[in-house]
C-alpha cells in the first residue's frame, strides 16, 4: 500500500481507504454488524488506514462498527465522519451551528470516541457555503477537543471552490471517476495551491465502472440504483455519477477495449484515479470482504499508458461530456 499527505490534515492515509455507505449490506438490505466488521478488518489488515463514514449511514450503525473495530487494533486509523444530512427538509434553513454541533456530540457517543479525526459537511446544500458561522462552529469544536479537522463532501465543483476560501476546510470529498472529470480540470489544481486534500468517492460509478453490469441488471427496490436515477431522494449525481445507466454501458464497453487482460475494469478505474497526483485517497466501498481485495489489486497496477488516459478521455468526451461534465 502506497500513502499520501491528506491536505492540511497532514496525516498520510492509504491511496485506497474504505467507504462505508454499504458496508455490512448492500444497499437496500440490513445492516450486519458482523459482516461489517469483517470487512473493516480485512481493510486494516491490508494496511488500509483511513475509513470514511457517516451518522446517516444505517441510521449510526456504520460509525459504531467502524470506531469498534479502530479502537481494536493496534495501528494508527483515521476514522472521517459525516454531518448535516439528517436536516430534513435538506434546505439551507435548517443548516444552524447549533444543530451541527449537536450532531457532532451525537457522533462521538455513537463511536464511543472523545476526539474524530475529520468531520465533514454532508453535501449541505450551496447557500450554506456563503454563511461563515456555519464554519466558524467548527473552529470551536475543534478548540474544544472533540474534531481535528474539518472537511466538506460536495456536489457540485463550485461549491468545493467556495468551501476552500474558509482556512479551516482542511479535505474536499468529491465524486471524481472516469465517467466524471470535471473536478481535474478545474478543482485540482485550486485544492493543491490551498494544500487541501482530496478524497474521491463514488470511484466506480456505483458500480457502472466493474463492468460487471448489463440491461439484464436488476436492483433491489430500497437500492438507490433503483429509486434515485433521477434524482428522486437526493442529488442524481450519486447515482451512477449521473450518467444514464444505458449510455453508461455502451461507454464501459469502449472502455474495455483500452483495459484488456486479466485484471477487471474495476481495478483499472481505480488505477485512473490514482494518476492524478492532487488525489489523496480514493474510498471505494464494499458489501464483501472479497470486494476489499479486489479494490486493493488496483494499487499493484502499473500507471497507465498515455495512450490508457487519452482513451479514457476520448471515452468521456464522445458518450458522456455533453450531459454530465456542466451539471456537477
Amino acid at each position: 500500500m502506497n500513502y499520501r499527505t491528506l491536505g492540511k490534515t497532514g496525516f498520510k492515509v492509504s491511496e485506497i481507504s474504505l467507504g462505508t455507505w454499504q458496508v455490512g449490506g448492500r444497499w437496500g438490505e440490513p445492516f450486519k454488524e458482523e459482516n461489517a466488521e469483517t470487512i473493516i478488518n480485512a481493510a486494516i489488515d491490508a494496511g488500509v488506514n483511513f475509513i470514511d463514514t457517516a451518522d446517516v449511514y444505517s441510521d449510526g450503525l456504520s460509525e459504531a462498527a467502524v470506531a469498534k473495530v479502530v479502537k481494536k487494533r493496534s495501528e494508527e486509523v483515521f476514522i472521517a465522519t459525516k454531518c448535516g444530512r439528517q436536516i430534513q427538509p435538506h434546505t439551507p434553513e435548517g443548516y444552524t451551528p447549533e444543530k451541527l454541533v449537536g450532531y457532532v456530540e451525537q457522533s462521538l457517543r455513537n463511536m464511543k470516541l472523545d476526539t474524530i479525526d475529520l468531520i465533514q459537511l454532508h453535501c449541505p446544500p450551496t447557500e450554506v457555503y456563503t454563511r461563515p458561522e456555519i464554519f466558524e462552529a467548527f473552529d470551536r469544536l475543534k478548540e474544544q477537543g472533540k474534531i481535528r479537522n474539518l472537511g466538506v463532501s460536495v456536489e457540485l465543483v463550485e461549491e468545493a471552490l467556495m468551501a476552500m476560501k474558509y482556512p479551516n476546510v482542511a479535505t474536499v470529498q468529491v465524486i471524481f471517476n472516469m465517467f466524471r472529470l470535471k473536478p481535474s480540470e478545474q478543482l485540482f489544481p485550486v485544492a493543491k495551491e490551498n494544500n487541501v486534500g482530496l478524497i474521491v468517492r463514488v470511484p466506480l460509478a456505483s458500480g457502472l465502472l466493474t463492468g460487471k453490469m448489463s440491461h439484464q441488471t436488476t436492483f433491489n427496490s430500497e437500492d438507490h440504483r433503483a429509486f434515485n436515477r433521477n434524482g428522486e431522494a437526493f442529488d442524481k449525481g450519486e447515482t451512477f455519477s449521473g450518467v444514464d445507466f444505458d449510455l453508461g454501458l455502451e461507454a464501459v464497453e469502449e472502455l474495455k477495449r483500452l483495459f484488456p487482460g486479466q485484471e477487471p475494469l474495476a481495478a483499472w478505474a481505480l488505477r485512473w484515479v490514482l494518476m492524478f497526483p492532487e488525489v489523496s485517497t480514493v474510498i471505494p466501498g464494499a458489501s464483501r470482504p472479497d470486494q476489499v481485495a479486489s479494490n486493493l489489486q488496483a494499487a499493484a497496477l502499473p500507471a497507465l499508458t498515455s495512450e490508457q488516459m487519452e482513451g479514457v478521455r476520448a471515452v468521456y468526451d464522445r458518450y458522456l461530456k455533453p450531459a454530465v461534465h456542466q451539471q456537477w
